[in-house]
């Protein structure tokens, strides 16, 4: 197994991309980094300290500048990967729903979304790792050795976010109040969120998490 790939996947909101990508670097010992976290560090710091989120003058600067740390997990709670923002772990108020009313409105921003690709460039290029996100084949490694495009249908992607939101909060929205956030996240990422030219498309709405996962394996040994 070579140890320098890039690994590129792409695809809408509650696909299960940082699920998949997580998995996949622990089988290859590589580093997993889920770009949303990146943006989603941001729009936690921008609720707290108050920024109007509409502001890309302040938060522009302010994705360049704040102190971001994405380390391996620092705590056996079902964590990814641990985000240190200013110095405080912040890894499980990331998925709030109120970080995830907010996030799309942030990552709008052309200045905003600059910041962050630099960021996550200069993060992807030593090799070696496995990047989820929206634009990662298309602009962030559009070099990747492999890229994957995970899609499923709204429902699906609904029903997945749900369940997670149940499993993690004392009081879960309804399943239609996560239909309505995910299907409107959809049509503010709908720029960010379209596959790669030479990306391999895989729908994922009747398969588990693991035959996607052995099914991406399967692709990343077609490439050693």
């Amino acid at each position: 197994m070579r140890e320098d790939l890039q690994i590129a996947i792409d695809g809408p909101a509650g696909v299960g991309k940082s699920t998949v990508g997580e998995l996949l670097a622990k089988r290859l010992g590589y580093i997993y980094l889920d770009t949303g976290a990146l943006y989603r560090a941001l729009t936690w710091l921008a609720l707290q300290r108050h920024i109007d989120l509409e502001d890309e003058a302040t938060l522009g600067p302010l994705a360049e500048t704040f102190d971001l740390e994405i380390t391996l997990p620092t705590a056996t709670d079902g964590r990814q990967y641990t985000v240190t923002v200013e110095g405080r772990d912040v890894t499980w108020e990331l998925r709030s729903q109120e970080v995830d009313r907010a996030v799309s409105l942030v990552s709008h921003h052309p200045a905003v979304r600059a910041a962050m690709r630099r960021r996550q460039r200069e993060l992807g290029e030593r090799g070696g790792v496995v990047m989820a996100g929206r634009d990662i084949g298309t602009v962030v490694l559009p070099n990747a050795q492999l890229k994957i495009y995970l899609t499923a249908s709204l429902e699906e992607r609904a029903r997945r976010r749900w369940l997670e939101l149940r499993a993690k909060e004392d009081v879960a929205p309804t399943f239609e109040e996560v239909l309505a956030e995910v299907q409107r996240r959809d049509a503010l990422d709908s720029a960010q969120s379209q596959p790669a030219a030479d990306a391999i498309m895989l729908h994922t709405d009747h398969l588990s998490i693991e035959q996607v996962l052995e099914r991406v394996l399967e692709l990343v040994h077609e490439r050693v």
